[in-house]
């Protein structure tokens, strides 16, 4: 990640998390818990940036930010948990499927280094 990114990475949740409060107290969007939801996203999108792309993020960095759009939708009354969680298996398994048909590299804390043969 570059140091301009990180540099305005705070600034920007701090900006969304007063924009999310002002909603909250003004009634546009009341009973949102905005530190949930932003979190939620901000730990996605860090997720990817700092690990990069792989099998790993490529699955729990979006699923993340989908759990963060869900956990609005049902904050705000226009989502029920029975359906929220199965939503989340099924995005899971979409993301899991795209990972094993499109060309999305191994993290490399999980790939094993090649063995060296015995001396001897």
């Amino acid at each position: 990640m570059g140091t301009r990114v990180k540099e305005l990475a705070i600034p920007v949740v701090i900006i969304a998390l007063g924009v999310g409060w002002l909603l909250t107290v003004r009634g546009v969007l009341p009973g949102v818990n905005w530190v949930w939801v932003i979190g939620l996203a901000v730990a996605g999108v860090l997720l990817m940036a700092v690990g990069g792309l792989d099998r790993v993020t490529a699955v729990v960095g979006p699923l993340l930010i989908v759990a963060s759009c869900f956990a609005l939708l049902r904050q705000t009354g226009r989502l029920s948990v029975d359906v929220e969680v199965p939503l989340l298996v099924i995005v899971v398994g979409v993301l899991l499927l795209l990972t094993r048909v499109l060309p999305v590299p191994s993290p490399k804390w999980l790939v094993e280094p090649p063995r060296k043969p015995p001396v001897g």
